[in-house]
């Protein structure tokens, strides 16, 4: 009876041994796709333009002056993000463990950005206009408005890439090109700094797509080296910002 009783937990501990190794190896080769993740987000810096008031000195009593007013006011209906992304592919375990990774020279993909913490990845496609319509609403913008949103995405040329297993087939998104050197592009398939509304189809969260440039061009201030630039929009009338929410997909 002991042989029989140590011949038992014997082959059990065999058993359990075998189940572990499954397990781990489920653990690691489960994911067998590239998901847009969580960046590290480090803050560089942040600007906006002056206030400046405007005076006349020489208009004399008893004169009637004839004026024109041209302003360029910032709208705070909008923020925008700009910087570079750097990064490696690795393979990883579930706590993140690596057992080999490679460094990229050249970095390619997007960068998304959403007021949704969680987003189902497998399920993307271009924005429709009830997503447009709620955000507006959710932000307090006016439809009918020239800095709304509608009215700011209003053009649909852009190029091909792929999210998650979506391929987002070029020009077929609402999209904009953001300005380099303070100029504005033609908004076509081979403009830089391209930025693309989408959505996730389960729970229909807008999804802010900026375009990767490897070759990190000059940006919207003729200055600095970029390879993302986009605008998300803002409750302007809201004490407290709106939260967003980063991730990206290296390509």
């Amino acid at each position: 009876m002991i042989y029989i009783k140590e011949k038992w937990m014997e082959n059990f501990i065999k058993i359990l041994f075998i189940i572990l190794i499954v397990a781990s190896i489920v653990s690691i080769f489960g994911q067998v796709i590239a998901l847009p993740s969580g960046p590290t987000l480090n803050y560089l810096s942040n600007t906006s333009a002056p206030t400046i008031s405007t005076n006349r000195s020489q208009d004399i009593k008893g004169t009637i002056t004839t004026i024109t007013l041209n302003l360029a006011q910032q709208d705070y209906k909008w923020k925008a993000y700009v910087g570079n992304v750097t990064g490696s592919l690795s393979l990883d375990n579930a706590n993140s463990k690596s057992i080999y990774d490679w460094a990229l020279t050249s970095i390619t993909g997007e960068v998304y950005v959403s007021r949704a913490s969680t987003v189902n990845w497998n399920n993307i496609s271009c924005v429709n206009q009830t997503v447009i319509n709620s955000e507006q609403t959710a932000l307090g913008i006016a439809s009918n408005i020239p800095d709304s949103i509608n009215a700011t995405f209003n053009n649909s040329k852009h190029k091909n890439f792929v999210v998650a297993t979506a391929n987002i087939t070029n020009s077929t998104c609402r999209a904009i090109a953001t300005y380099l050197n303070d100029t504005a592009q033609t908004v076509n398939e081979t403009a830089l700094f391209q930025e693309i509304l989408l959505k996730d189809d389960i729970t229909n969260s807008m999804v802010y797509t900026s375009i990767i440039e490897p070759t990190k061009p000059l940006g919207y201030d003729g200055l600095n080296n970029y390879n993302f630039q986009l605008l998300v929009a803002e409750n302007e009338s809201a004490t407290i910002p709106t939260t967003y929410y980063f991730y990206v997909e290296l390509g």
